[in-house]
């Protein structure tokens, strides 16, 4: 970023470095670069303007040093990289609350260290709100949306992830695999009778070109359902050569399994309680 910025400033006066103005001629050409607006080097959408005495300041900082975009580079705190708003005691209580509550959000682990922060004075003071979500973003503690009580499936699915390498994958190719998934939608509608219903979209995604085939809303998700949006979405983009669901109840369903086999589609399924398996259709 200092070397950005420091190129920048070159630029900004490198015409008079390059060409000198003339002995009494140097302020009028300081005035010049100073009514002239410039492309901000981070953000090109950007013009900024700067003042005379700071257009001088740079001049003479360049023309006096050796190596001028050393010097017109930026300095560097001298506290860089080090976070003194919190105690290196302080950030190892969050770091164990973390391990053993994963399942937090950030005010609960602030209000949780705020009460040690009042038990323990030796841990130092107690930092802002902002701070805290700062050091749980830059040191990956994020929030885990896992079960409370996992049930043997859900253990035994997570000791096979930690255990076991996972990698991703893409075919080569358009409609050599699609992905489908059944959404639950976050509003609710309501029906013809007057209830309130929450739908359920049904997605069918290509893996290799990223294109919806089809995407319906249902209020139920059933075997029935599926087959009509699967039958859509085959008329309007032929036949894959392989389909990846869950393990869920439309998707296994022997009418589902038995329809794709006769149209010689190989059905995929991710492994019990792994859906980062089909993260594509979990994403989109």
């Amino acid at each position: 970023m200092w070397l950005t910025w420091a190129q920048f400033r070159f630029s900004v006066i490198g015409e008079l470095l390059s060409c000198p103005p003339e002995k009494g001629r140097l302020q009028k050409a300081l005035v010049e670069l100073s009514r002239k607006s410039y492309r901000h080097p981070i953000d090109p959408n950007q013009r900024i303007c700067f003042g005379t005495s700071t257009i001088e300041r740079w001049y003479y900082k360049a023309i006096s040093a050796a190596d001028p975009i050393a010097a017109l580079g930026r300095k560097i705190r001298c506290d860089a990289g080090v976070r003194w708003s919190m105690s290196e005691p302080l950030l190892a209580v969050l770091k164990t609350q973390y391990h053993a509550h994963r399942r937090w959000n950030g005010q609960l682990h602030y209000d949780n260290l705020a009460a040690a922060v009042q038990e323990n004075h030796q841990l130092g003071p107690m930092p802002s709100y902002k701070t805290l979500l700062r050091c749980m973003r830059d040191n990956g503690w994020l929030k885990r949306h896992e079960p409370a009580q996992p049930t043997a499936g859900q253990q035994r699915a997570a000791q096979r992830l930690q255990a076991r390498e996972v990698r991703s994958f893409q075919v080569d190719h358009v409609h050599g695999l699609w992905h489908l998934d059944f959404h639950q939608a976050k509003i609710s509608i309501v029906d013809a009778s007057g209830r309130w219903q929450r739908p359920m979209a049904l997605a069918i995604m290509d893996d290799c070109s990223r294109l919806c085939c089809h995407l319906q809303f249902y209020l139920t998700e059933t075997a029935e359902c599926l087959a009509h949006g699967l039958s859509q979405a085959f008329l309007k983009r032929g036949l894959p050569r392989a389909l990846m669901t869950d393990n869920g109840a439309a998707m296994v369903a022997e009418e589902t399994r038995n329809g794709l086999q006769r149209l010689a589609i190989e059905h995929k399924t991710t492994l019990p309680y792994s859906p980062y398996q089909n993260g594509k259709q979990e994403v989109f």
